[in-house]
Parts: structure tokens; C-alpha cells; sequence
């Protein structure tokens, strides 16, 4: 039961102490009608939205103080409001709710669109949709990543530098693997302990194995393409081959520990992208 008094502008020291006991008391028994909201501000990178009711939308965001975040878009379908809202845009936002557990509400204001990069260029689009849709799916709600927010702002900023991205995603994918736990150690071979003729990764391990040490496990064992030990520039066909292997760690490591859910198929298409490129 909500309680509201209205008291006169000006009462007496006795009366306004009488009232004030009698405010408290019918509180303290009802409980009180106005619960503070709980409120934050942060810039962020729109990673996916979907209509909510007949005008309002449900964002998805990536910021680095406040991780995966969603949250509602009071007319978000309006013509001033709905191109602010699309994949990839950054930013700054303002959430609000009553409690913490609550899925709240957004106020948005546009700080840079990509959508126009995108659309206009096939790797990029096929870039934006991947990294959104890994996001999405991959990230803990609630729980910042500032370092995989800024890489992942960095990359988005290289939508349309067809020469420079497949590496920089790259990149990027593996730290994302990093961040969540799952990274590959190349430093040395995880049977002999040396770093030459690195060429196969363990799909158990996620070690380093050298030519050497293979032997007959050489057909169990993934590539390892200079390139993904970070060693200098690759083509895109070494890179398309560097991503099947961090694939695998993605969707047997990575994805698997959340889950029976496949990985987003804009990877696949992504991958597709790079190798016509």
C-alpha cells in the first residue's frame, strides 16, 4: 500500500513533530512509496536490438564499467530514435531501475554510427554482425571487461580497412578467448619444451607442439600458422586458417562451457568474407 501525506507549507515546531511521527510509523508498517532508483552512466557499443511492445526496444550494450547490459528503449521505434540504434553504434547511455535485478531502462544518445561503414562494404558487415553476435553470446551480463572493450572498440573502429582487419579480428578473437579463460599457450612445445618448428596446437591442451614432438598424433593435432603465434603479417588465406583453430577453442571450449548453444553463424560467414577477400 503506497502512503502519501500532504502537509501545510507552515506548522508549528510541535505539530510538524507530531506529523513526522506519524509519517515514520505509517512507513514503518506499509513500507515506504518511493524506492530510490538505482542509476548509471557510461559509453558503450550497441551489440544487438529487438522490438519490445508496440514502440519501445530491448538493447543489448557493451560498456567498460558495466559489461553485457540490457535494458528498454522508451520509443525506440520512433523515427528520432530507431536509426541511433543500430549494431555496432557507440554510445552514451544512461540506465535506470528501481533494482539492480531489474531489466530497466535505457536513455540513449548517438556518439558515432558504423552503420553507413557497413553497409557499404561486405567484410565490414560480415565483421560488425560476428563481433556483435559473439558478444552476445559469450559475455557474462553485468560483469565488465574494460580491456576486451576497448580492443573491441578499436577493432570496430577498422570497419572498412579491408587490409588491416582479418588480422586485427583475429587478434581480437584471441584475446577474447583470453579474457574468458580459455587462451592458447604458444610460447614452447608442451612436449619437449622448446620453440622451434612450432606447428601443430593441442586441441586438450591449447599448447604449442613442435614437428618433432607430433609424431603419429600430427592428424589429431590443430595448425599452427605463424601468424596466430603472433609472428609479423599473413595472408588471409593463413589467416582463415589461423581462425579455424581458434574456432575450435570458441566453440569446444568457450561456447560448449555455456551450454548446448552453436556458434553464431556470422563467424562462419565472416570466415567465408575473409577467404574471398
Amino acid at each position: 500500500m503506497a502512503v502519501r501525506i500532504i502537509l501545510p507549507k507552515i506548522l508549528p515546531p510541535e505539530a510538524a513533530e507530531a506529523c513526522n511521527f506519524v509519517a515514520w510509523r505509517l512507513i514503518w508498517r506499509n513500507g515506504p512509496d518511493i524506492t530510490p532508483m538505482i542509476e548509471w552512466r557510461d559509453e558503450a557499443a550497441l551489440l544487438a536490438a529487438r522490438p519490445f511492445g508496440e514502440t519501445s526496444v530491448i538493447i543489448e550494450v557493451f560498456s567498460a564499467a558495466h559489461g553485457l547490459h540490457a535494458g528498454v528503449v522508451r520509443g525506440g521505434t520512433s523515427r528520432k530514435v530507431a536509426p541511433t540504434l543500430q549494431p555496432g553504434a557507440q554510445l552514451s547511455v544512461a540506465w535506470k531501475a528501481r533494482l539492480d535485478s531489474h531489466l530497466g531502462s535505457f536513455t540513449v544518445e548517438p556518439i558515432r554510427s558504423r552503420a553507413a561503414v557497413a553497409m557499404g562494404d561486405r567484410l565490414a558487415l560480415a565483421g560488425l554482425n560476428a563481433v556483435c553476435a559473439i558478444l552476445v553470446l559469450v559475455l557474462p551480463e553485468r560483469e565488465p571487461h574494460s580491456e576486451l572493450y576497448e580492443r573491441t572498440i578499436s577493432l570496430l573502429d577498422l570497419l572498412g580497412q579491408s587490409e588491416l582487419w582479418p588480422l586485427a579480428y583475429l587478434r581480437w578473437e584471441q584475446a577474447l578467448l583470453e579474457e574468458m579463460g580459455f587462451g592458447m599457450d604458444l610460447s614452447a612445445c608442451a612436449v619437449r619444451g622448446t620453440n622451434e618448428e612450432l606447428i601443430y596446437v593441442s586441441p586438450k591442451s591449447g599448447r604449442a607442439v613442435s614437428r618433432q614432438a607430433a609424431g603419429e598424433w600430427a592428424d589429431r593435432l590443430l595448425p599452427l600458422p605463424p601468424v596466430l603465434a603472433g609472428q609479423g603479417d599473413a595472408t588471409n588465406e593463413e589467416i582463415v586458417i589461423a581462425l579455424r583453430t581458434t574456432g575450435y577453442f570458441l566453440e569446444h571450449r568457450l561456447v560448449k562451457s555455456m551450454g548446448d548453444r552453436p556458434v553464431p553463424s556470422a563467424r562462419a560467414r565472416l570466415i567465408e568474407a575473409i577467404a574471398r577477400t
